[in-house]
């Protein structure tokens, strides 16, 4: 008789979990925290208070896109700013191809 091991997995979605500090989110894309500051001042990050204390919405996903690509190709913060915005929009216009592919 052989026996079997089952692991189980826990996660938990942080962006629905709600607002995210300014720690946590260093902790989470493993940086410092002159960089997140830094992506706040460029735009790439929105804070939920006039504090700027507290991340919603995609902060955590584009935080951990700047990274990479700073970490991966060597991109500055005005020069992730920038990709993240031309990724999004490309996301933006390949939704709405979709969508009118859809009505066809």
């Amino acid at each position: 008789m052989s026996t079997q091991s089952l692991s189980v997995s826990v996660g938990r979605i942080v962006e629905e979990e709600g607002p995210l500090g300014v720690d946590e989110l260093c902790r989470l894309c493993a940086v410092e925290r002159q960089f997140i500051l830094e992506l706040v001042q460029e735009g790439v990050l929105e804070t939920r208070t006039s504090a700027g204390r507290e991340f919603v919405g995609p902060s955590l996903r584009r935080a951990q896109l700047a990274v990479r690509l700073r970490r991966d190709l060597g991109v500055n913060v005005a020069g992730a700013a920038l990709a993240i915005e031309l990724l999004e929009r490309i996301e933006v216009l390949e939704r709405r191809q979709d969508v009118s592919g859809m009505e066809d």
